[in-house]
């Protein structure tokens, strides 16, 4: 039997030994694409049987060029970079990583929504610049009391939640697709978008990237959001209209924002670099040692078990799943009626 093969199209660790360490279990060879470009990925990915995938663009052009490949396992939440609907006709599985960091990105949001509230770089910046002074951040009004609104409640706002109310904020929460008892279990009213807008003092973002949510935050929005309100993005950056974000400040539409991610990273003459009332991180939200060695692992770990023949634990097109076990149960029905 060949030696099994897995790709990785791109990688952002600084060394792939988990990865090696689970597919060790079946055996199988790796082999890394030198640069993210799609004639290098399919150098390594054309004859694999799987392919292991962080930020690189999988086209359905590279999708029909990879002709033994089985399963494409993302290092990381969301697929966007994928094309889903071309690795499906190919019969490909394609599988995430939902898991993996929701207490560093819970954490992230927590530390982003302290930091805006506080004007805890700012106030950092006026000391190191020589202003020792209480009028230079003010005002700064008290969290308890205040309304925290989440855009999505899957498992990372379902972790932001208890973290906000131990700071006394009454949490609520848009997502048409979670059930009632989900928000009722968390002690979280659930809203609709309207009303969230329309009541919140601070809006934290966490909706994967939908055609429905891109350009989600537009200046219609921004309008409609309590102008003494902040932002705060840690989900998918064109969720957000940058411009229209940056017109909504100007204008004192709201009070300020706080972005780990951006329509374009890095950003690139964006508009709102360089202002006091916005604090940017470069996509930092995931990472801790630990969540990166706990991503590998199990994106490997879905790999193995497609090449071992049994169902990952999160596959994000479970039909191709369905398909094969009809295929495989069709077949033995043709043997045993042959025999």
């Amino acid at each position: 039997m060949a030696q099994l093969l897995v790709a990785v199209s791109d990688s952002v660790f600084p060394n792939l030994d988990p990865v090696r360490a689970v597919l060790s279990k079946i055996g199988a060879q790796l082999q890394v694409a030198p640069e993210a470009t799609p004639e290098s990925i399919l150098r390594v990915a054309s004859g694999a049987d799987a392919l292991l995938v962080t930020y690189a663009k999988i086209t359905a052009e590279m999708i029909g060029q990879m002709t033994r490949c089985r399963i494409i396992s993302r290092f990381g939440i969301g697929v966007d970079n994928v094309d889903i609907a071309a690795a499906t006709d190919a019969g490909i599985v394609v599988t995430k990583v939902p898991d993996y960091c929701i207490d560093e990105v819970s954490d992230h949001t927590m530390a982003l929504l302290l930091a805006l509230v506080r004007k805890i770089p700012f106030a950092n910046a006026q000391v190191h610049a020589g202003r020792w002074e209480m009028p230079a951040v003010v005002p700064i009004h008290r969290l308890r009391g205040s309304v925290l609104g989440l855009v999505g409640f899957g498992r990372i706002p379902q972790l932001v939640a208890p973290k906000a109310k131990s700071f006394g904020l009454r949490v609520v929460a848009c997502d048409p697709y979670v059930p009632q008892e989900v928000f009722t279990r968390a002690d979280v009213d659930g809203v609709d978008f309207a009303q969230l807008l329309k009541i919140s003092d601070y809006i934290s973002i966490h909706s994967p990237l939908l055609p429905e949510t891109k350009g989600l935050f537009n200046a219609d929005v921004f309008r409609r959001m309590k102008p003494t309100a902040y932002l705060i993005n840690t989900a998918r950056g064109p969720i957000v209209d940058e411009a229209a974000l940056a017109r909504a400040l100007d204008a004192g539409h709201l009070a300020g924002a706080a972005l780990d991610v951006m329509p374009q990273e890095p950003p690139s003459n964006s508009p709102l670099l360089g202002r006091d009332n916005v604090i940017l991180t470069p996509h930092t939200s995931f990472y801790s040692e630990e969540s990166l060695v706990e991503l590998q692992t199990k994106a490997a770990e879905e790999v193995v078990c497609v090449l071992s023949g049994q169902t990952p634990r999160n596959p994000v097109n479970p039909e191709v799943l369905q398909r094969t076990a009809r295929t495989l149960r069709s077949s033995a029905a043709s043997g045993v009626a042959e025999a």
